[in-house]
């Protein structure tokens, strides 16, 4: 189970951008994103830091993509 149903939040992997499954992201929390239900989109394409989960520049998520996300 690797996709997102109905908008319910969920793990993203900071290496693909794919959602994963709650156990992989339990497991992997250096690497993964837990999102909070409904809130796609509004962030406007900025990076987000997969270890602290605090927004990071722009020069800081394109420099770190394996532990950035891109929030679109």
């Amino acid at each position: 189970m690797a996709g997102k149903s109905n908008g319910g939040g969920g793990y993203r992997s900071a290496k693909s951008g794919r959602y994963v499954t709650i156990a992989h992201g339990k497991s992997h929390p250096r690497t993964t994103v837990k999102e909070a239900p409904g809130k796609s989109g509004l962030t406007g394409g900025s990076y987000r830091s997969a270890i602290s989960g605090r927004f990071v520049t722009t020069k800081h998520g394109k420099a770190n993509p394996s532990t950035t996300i891109r929030e679109s």
